[in-house]
């Protein structure tokens, strides 16, 4: 979708601990390197499924961590999150994750991120999805990808 207009990386979060004051400091190499990406990155693309009508728990871990002060103590210096550009696409059922987007975007606004005005994108899930893990998109999903793709870029530039 953004073919040669950008440079894409998708974050492995997998060795992220669950956040704990009581190992904030010194951060987990894994936090450290969580906020390096993150800092260094023009934008956040946030894709994530929608449980129960908001995002789940390992996406709100990542922004809780990346909340937080680098330095015990220091909360003048920003955050890695702090006037992040981001926009969100989600994936579920039928409401096509109307509220888990509003929901993440009320704590990405609450912890300081510049979330894009423009379109962010919900996708309904097709039957495959559930039942064989095998999502496919629709060319009108496919569309809704691409303007967002390029909404990125105009908000980034």
């Amino acid at each position: 979708m953004i073919g040669d207009q950008a440079n894409v990386s998708y974050l492995d979060y997998s060795d992220i601990p669950f956040i704990n004051q009581d190992i904030e400091f010194p951060a987990p190499a894994a936090v450290t390197k969580l906020r390096e990406t993150v800092a260094a990155a023009d934008a956040v693309w946030v894709f994530t499924p929608e449980y129960n009508y908001s995002y789940p728990g390992h996406v709100k871990n990542i922004f809780d961590w990346l909340s937080r002060p680098v330095v015990a103590g220091d909360y003048q210096t920003p955050t890695a999150i702090k006037g992040k550009k981001i926009t969100m696409t989600g994936a579920g059922g039928q409401g096509q994750t109307m509220k888990c987007r509003a929901k993440l975007a009320e704590l990405l606004t609450f912890i300081g991120a510049d979330i894009m005005p423009a379109q962010q994108t919900g996708i309904t899930l097709n039957k495959e999805a559930w039942t064989e893990g095998k999502m496919i998109l629709t060319e009108e999903q496919r569309n809704a990808l691409q303007k967002q793709s390029q909404e990125v870029l105009n908000y980034i530039a």
